[in-house]
């Protein structure tokens, strides 16, 4: 949920010189007496009553001496008038970043609470740049190059589905910064990766619970995110910092197989690959690995979960039943849907059949 501090904003804000000529007013004395008086030059002294110079603290020291008005209370002025001014120039400079913003999926981040849904155009690239945790445009447009790595960076700079993907993957980050792990360790995340596969078996939304807690005592956190309109997302990858790892998923099938296929070919990614690259899967295209790396993902997901000599000698008596399939998976001790989903991946039979094993899930 984006986090907002409310603040009273007006819409004006008097400069302070606005009050020095107040009280030059009630002693009737000039700007250049007040100059001499402060030992300033009558033209500072004018620029400043003008608004068109700041208030410096050795000023305002001044000023407290000559009007016995706190230099505290010009410093503060002073500041609240720059803010003011900085915020209209801003203001101004967001609103023309509008069209950049209907880009991005702002009807879904804010029915998903990431931000909140406004008519002012430049309160909503406000909100955007929050979302993304960036002070500028720019800055968003780096952290939105940042998030996609350098393979997305073929397509059209800034495209719905791209921008779409990027704040699919700012979700992710933004939920894992919540979820406690401790220090990543390769051998603890192995070993839970064990325990992790047993769980296959049951349902999925029983064992959800477990996957967070297991991962997050091996220094990876995991989140599960609906995919955005237009991302073609099934799961992503990163490293947080060298201590933290990062395992999104969107369960884009609705099935189990495809869940933790995916899941393992995400941890693969972890095990075997850069930290400092993060990888994007998606359904259809090339995500951000390469197809070396694809391949290695892939291959070590599936010897994790079935390995090949065992799959090989299935196969080879394999009649189609269903009960062979519950049968071997029993032996291996993982869901029989896994089974049938690797059967289909390679062609063995076909995708029309044995779908009755799979696990069917649902976004609530």
């Amino acid at each position: 949920m984006n986090a907002q501090t409310y603040t009273f904003n007006p819409d004006h804000c008097a400069p302070p010189g606005d009050l020095i000529q107040e009280y030059l007013d009630e002693l009737d004395i000039s700007a250049r007496e007040l100059a001499r008086r402060c030992g300033r030059s009558g033209k500072l002294m004018s620029e400043i009553i003008a608004g068109k110079a700041p208030i410096e603290p050795e000023t305002a020291l001044q000023l407290e001496r000559v009007l016995d008005v706190s230099a505290s209370v010009w410093i503060a002025m002073e500041a609240n008038y720059q803010l003011h001014t900085a915020r209209q120039s801003e203001h101004q400079s967001m609103a023309a970043s509008y069209d950049w913003a209907k880009l991005f999926p702002l009807k879904e981040l804010a029915e998903r609470e990431c931000l909140k849904k406004v008519s002012d155009k430049s309160a909503q690239v406000e909100e955007l740049l929050i979302f993304f945790g960036v002070g500028t445009v720019k800055a968003c447009e780096e952290k939105i190059d940042e998030l996609l790595q350098v393979d997305f960076r073929t397509t059209e700079k800034f495209s719905a589905d791209r921008l779409a993907l990027a704040s699919w993957l700012r979700i992710g980050e933004r939920r894992a910064t919540s979820i406690e792990t401790d220090t990543y360790d390769r051998d603890a995340f192995v070993k839970k990766l064990g325990e992790l596969r047993g769980l296959t078996r049951m349902r999925l939304q029983e064992v959800l619970p477990a996957v967070e807690a297991q991962c997050a005592k091996a220094g990876v956190a995991f989140v599960l995110e609906k995919a955005l309109p237009k991302t073609r997302a099934s799961g992503a990858s990163r490293w947080l910092s060298p201590r933290k790892a990062l395992i999104q998923q969107s369960a884009r099938h609705l099935t189990g197989d495809h869940f933790w296929f995916t899941f393992f070919h995400e941890c693969a990614h972890l095990l075997l690959h850069s930290r400092k690259e993060i990888f994007i899967d998606v359904e259809k295209g090339a995500g951000s690995a390469t197809p070396l790396q694809e391949m290695e993902a892939n291959t070590w997901a599936s010897e994790f979960l079935i390995p090949s000599a065992d799959m090989r000698e299935f196969q080879k008596s394999f009649s189609g039943d269903e009960d062979e399939v519950t049968d071997f998976a029993g032996r291996l001790g993982i869901a029989p849907g896994i089974v049938v989903g690797q059967l289909q991946h390679s062609g063995f039979v076909p995708h029309h059949r044995l779908n009755s094993l799979k696990e069917r899930l649902e976004w609530k």
